[in-house]
């Protein structure tokens, strides 16, 4: 980075790069077991093993296999208090901020904000407690039973491990949660508010009772073959595959940034937040929603729709989502440039993380503007007639980008959409 670098956009506003990511996901611990679970077309999807699934129409999952929170860093009182997407968030974010060099006893706690997010929460503890409530009368109710299962706990106890004393909030926008927190926080630094942030969503959303409900609902693919279970924008998709995990960022303004010698690995240029104010589950079929957002990430990064380098999709998989989602590219686009993107979903590597999902999809798409590519779609093989777009079925290297977009879509109607650049000398 040049010392002529302006840490300013041309409003005056700062700059937001990323110094550190972090991952808990079904291809394991680190965002370097992402990575290449992606980039290499691995599918980390396999038969459920935390609880048995003999009743259910639905027996595979992308799962955190033989996770054990003391092997990466917490106590065991820590692995015995908190629910899993807690020790996701922890052990991801543990990650984030080595990488990242951030030193707490350097900096002002109160300039440095978390915003981290759950679509669900702590939905096993609920569970357990309604159970013993049932069972073994109130008064055999954990004591900590609240404060255990609420969504924002992540959050905070992020704040208390690390001493981060700004602003503190867990956005819950479903599947959207994680780029919602991820948005949230890069206004707050691009005005001033914070100078740093770690940002990220978790879940533990293999469960029975999520299993059951969605499954029920009619959204899971209910394969047996993990193979043909989760398969973005193709004709043979048949619902969305259930994941888990969590992933977080470190993101600063490059003042900041600059100043105490990090090293920025991508800046997050832009961010579009919109409504769709359509259906509690499907998505808006005119796409109108998703196309704003999209559109108001390029416009905040002063891109149009020919800059860009590629989608990471939300790309769950369901038949409504993927429709919508190309119809939602092809209207931003047009539809010549519309069916020329490269469009990927990693979704068929993982399966859907719901609230962890926009924060681990956001890393993939940094790391894919820093490393000049575009990652495979797990999964694909038959385009399907109404998904017209251009689905990427092996790994594009040597592909310089301008921006790169990262869509979340959540129930409720809640669209996010990340734009993502190389970080350069130029203002």
């Amino acid at each position: 980075m040049s010392t002529t670098t302006s840490t300013r956009r041309p409003d005056g506003t700062h700059r937001v790069v990323i110094t550190g990511m972090g991952a808990v996901s079904p291809a394991g611990i680190g965002t370097e077991a992402l990575w290449e679970a992606v980039m290499g077309k691995q599918c980390c999807i396999a038969p459920i093993e935390r609880f048995d699934t003999t009743d259910y129409e639905v027996h595979i999952a992308g799962e955190v296999r033989g996770f054990d929170g003391t092997e990466h860093g917490l106590s065991k009182k820590e692995a015995r208090r908190f629910e899993r997407f807690v020790q996701y968030a922890i052990v991801a974010s543990d990650e984030a901020l080595a990488q990242s060099g951030l030193d707490m006893e350097a900096e002002d706690p109160t300039r440095i904000a978390v915003a981290f997010g759950t679509g669900i929460g702590g939905i096993e503890e609920l569970q357990s407690g309604f159970s013993t409530l049932e069972q073994k009368g109130p008064k055999r109710v954990n004591p900590l039973f609240v404060p255990t299962m609420i969504g924002n706990i992540a959050a905070g106890n992020l704040a208390i491990r690390y001493d981060m004393k700004g602003e503190c909030i867990n956005v819950v926008t479903a599947c959207a949660t994680g780029a919602h927190n991820i948005g949230a926080a890069v206004r707050d630094i691009r005005h001033g508010y914070a100078d740093a942030a770690l940002v990220g969503g978790a879940e533990e959303s293999v469960s029975p009772i999520c299993i059951a409900g969605f499954s029920n609902l009619g959204a899971l693919s209910k394969s047996d073959d993990p193979t043909c279970a989760s398969l973005p924008f193709d004709a043979r998709r048949a619902g969305f595959v259930a994941g888990e995990g969590a992933g977080a960022l470190v993101i600063e303004s490059l003042e900041h940034a600059l100043a105490r010698g990090a090293k920025p690995l991508a800046e997050i240029t832009g961010f579009g937040s919109t409504g769709d104010a359509y259906h509690m589950t499907a998505p808006d079929p005119s796409a109108e929603g998703i196309v704003r957002a999209m559109a108001d990430a390029l416009a905040e990064g002063g891109f149009t729709p020919a800059d860009i380098g590629h989608v990471n999709a939300h790309g769950t998989g369901t038949p409504a989502n993927d429709s919508t989602e190309s119809r939602a590219l092809h209207e931003l686009a047009g539809e010549e440039a519309g069916a020329q993107v490269p469009v990927t979903s990693i979704k068929g590597a993982t399966g859907h993380t719901l609230g962890a999902a926009g924060a681990l999809e956001a890393i993939v798409c940094a790391l894919s503007v820093a490393q000049d590519c575009v990652p495979p779609t797990t999964g694909f093989a038959e385009a399907a007639e109404d998904c017209p777009v251009n689905v990427v079925t092996e790994a594009i290297m040597d592909r310089p980008q301008k921006v790169a977009l990262s869509n979340s879509l959540g129930f409720g109607g809640h669209n996010a959409c990340l734009a993502f650049s190389p970080c350069n000398d130029e203002a």
